[in-house]
């Protein structure tokens, strides 16, 4: 019985963690739910920036009834001093009897410590429940302390055959109204959307959420080597509106990356990998500035680069009822195969209808 009510609140924990993605980077997207003999008395999630943590949050809910509670965090208390006070210093202090938490926190200021400070002051720790899923949710922010980089989705809106495009570029719209709106809700659960210059040229896109209703919109991040993009396109009229970051070479115009500091934008100057920008040092640099999840929408030729860099954590397909033929344009680029046993294999994690498309989640295969 306890462990079935474990179940239910950590899985309520969970959700409400999901709130806060694409909303509270560098911090995990964390949850907390405070609860007493069957009745919730504090709720929470990690807040916009950061802060407050999630426990503080749910702890202020639940005021003095929080003595002798039992909280269920998705994440390791912290026990570092920052910003804020320990958020294992305040459950102590709350008088919390119990803590139920799946995962320890990689972050090498807490590893395992919040979890010492709980049990030195005579506070049950259970951990391992529903680990899997938290290890899932927090997954941007895993990567980022142990490689240096967010996670990835690579989204592709694409006909039965493939294509992006027409032969002409005409791409507007592929896939139908209830694909575009679960677009930009995949879009409000990242702390950013990059495409490549080639899209950005192509497309003026504004990369914004536009049907969610939401008081915050994520960076807007374009993979340009030689910055060469429109300096009166949507990007450029409203970079100090909402965040533009440009991802260039070292060999960009020193003109060019001058306008655009001009309009607002944050340059990152990446390696070089022959002709192309290195994609690992690109991650790399956006990972140092504190982002966790980056959804990235093509065009082609940058989605083959992280394909086959190893980089894409999820590929997100949204398949359309029509047909372009070999000219259209392909939804990936050239990744160089010449054998089955050199394609990136990966491993089918939701199938489902959304309208008239269709939309498949994918990520790496086992080995």
């Amino acid at each position: 019985m306890r462990r079935q009510e474990d179940a239910r609140y950590m899985a309520l924990a969970l959700s409400l963690g999901r709130r806060g993605q694409g909303r509270c980077w560098p911090n995990p997207a964390v949850g907390c739910v405070i609860v007493r003999d069957g009745r919730i008395l504090g709720r929470g999630w990690t807040q916009p920036g950061g802060r407050p943590h999630a426990e503080a949050v749910a702890l202020a809910q639940a005021g003095a009834a929080a003595r002798g509670a039992t909280a269920y965090v998705t994440l390791e208390p912290c026990a570092h001093h920052g910003k804020t006070p320990p958020c294992a210093e305040a459950l102590i202090a709350a008088g919390i009897a119990r803590v139920v938490c799946p995962i320890e926190d990689i972050d090498p200021r807490v590893g395992g410590q919040g979890f010492a400070m709980l049990r030195a002051a005579g506070i049950e720790v259970s951990t391992g429940l529903m680990a899997d899923e938290a290890l899932s949710d927090l997954s941007g922010f895993f990567l980022n302390r142990a490689q240096g980089r967010p996670f990835v989705t690579l989204k592709l809106a694409l006909s039965l055959d493939g294509r992006i495009a027409t032969a002409t570029g005409e791409s507007k719209w592929i896939t139908g109204p209830d694909a575009r709106r679960e677009v930009h809700a995949l879009r409000a659960r990242h702390d950013a959307v990059m495409v490549g210059a080639g899209t950005a040229r192509a497309d003026d896109p504004s990369l914004t959420v536009r049907v969610m209703g939401l008081d915050h919109q994520p960076v807007r991040i374009v993979v340009s080597r030689r910055l060469d993009l429109p300096l009166m396109g949507q990007l450029a009229r409203t970079a100090r509106e909402i965040p533009v970051w440009i991802c260039h070479g070292s060999d960009a115009d020193p003109a060019l990356i001058e306008a655009w500091e001009g309009l607002g934008a944050r340059l990152f100057s990446c390696e070089l990998s022959g002709r192309q920008l290195d994609i690992s040092s690109v991650l790399q640099e956006l990972g140092a500035a504190g982002l966790t999840r980056v959804f990235c929408e093509g065009g082609g030729a940058l989605a083959a680069t992280l394909l086959g860099a190893d980089l894409v954590d999820e590929l997100v397909i949204f398949s359309a009822g029509l047909m372009l033929g070999a000219e259209g344009r392909p939804g990936i680029g050239a990744l160089g195969i010449g054998q089955l046993a050199e394609a990136p294999r990966l491993a089918l994690l939701e199938d489902r209808r959304i309208g008239a498309d269709v939309m498949s989640r994918w990520t790496r295969a086992s080995a």
